[in-house]
């Protein structure tokens, strides 16, 4: 398909003029977030083509179990056909158990499961370095309204149950994600939907199949990192392109 004029460009993907009004081509880069100690994004040889298959596994997923989602369909190894939506500016992060920045900034021991998911707001600002906000100021200040924030709750939940477990099927652990919401209109309608990317850059995954026994019969609680994140999940989804063998570490949420 030919590209069209370029819409946007972040860290991990381009977004380009999509063939219909109202769609845009979402190109995977194989760029990723750049370190404290990196001045730009570090190129990682085949995780845009990962990332496509795998952004499309999840996001077909949802679509089918009722969760509205921008994803269309695959157009080729590194872009998809999406709907074009307008993005609420702010990273909605769902969390399961302690891990990073709660761990540190509520003294809870990383691993540590929650009393029940926790649903977090981070304004999207880079500038700001990603602020975490209440649900006060998201009103207060116009980026969401109150029904807007109630409807994503539920959005996340629904992702959460999927992704907890599609994730648990095949060993692994979701101990937390983020995701963006992006408003679409149909007619005078209004409604939310899941937009930008589901992929191991925007969760948190930790390994259950590596746990050892700590010779009472009980597994060892605290799970590790999934070594070879990209490819590892590629495989055990049934989704790796027979070209891709990088090994490469996620993008944790802090």
């Amino acid at each position: 398909m030919a590209r069209r004029k370029k819409v946007y460009e972040g860290k991990a993907k381009i977004l380009y003029e999509g063939p219909e009004p109202g769609t845009l081509i979402q190109y995977f880069k194989d760029d990723s977030a750049p370190t404290a100690a990196e001045a730009a994004p570090a190129a990682v040889e085949g995780k845009g083509v990962l990332n496509n298959r795998l952004s499309e596994f999840f996001m077909a997923g949802l679509n089918a179990i009722g969760v509205p989602t921008h994803f269309i369909r695959r157009v080729n190894m590194r872009e998809q056909l999406v709907r074009m939506a307008e993005i609420i500016p702010l990273e909605v992060v769902v969390r399961n158990f302690a891990a990073g920045e709660i761990s540190t900034r509520l003294g809870i021991p990383e691993g540590t499961p929650l009393p029940r998911p926790i649903v977090e707001y981070y304004l999207k600002d880079d500038r700001l370095t990603l602020p975490m906000v209440a649900e006060e100021h998201i009103v207060a200040f116009g980026w969401a309204t109150q029904q807007d924030l109630d409807d994503m709750i539920a959005l996340a939940l629904r992702v959460n149950d999927f992704m907890s477990g599609v994730m648990l099927g095949v060993g692994i652990r979701l101990a937390d994600f983020r995701i963006e919401i992006g408003r679409i209109w149909e007619g005078d309608y209004m409604r939310l939907i899941v937009a930008d990317e589901i992929s191991p850059d925007s969760c948190r995954l930790w390994d259950l199949r590596g746990l050892v026994d700590r010779g009472d019969g009980q597994p060892i609680p605290e799970p590790g990192p999934l070594a070879d994140v990209y490819t590892e999940l590629a495989r055990r989804l049934g989704v790796l392109p027979s070209n891709v063998t990088h090994t490469v570490k996620p993008t944790l949420i802090n």
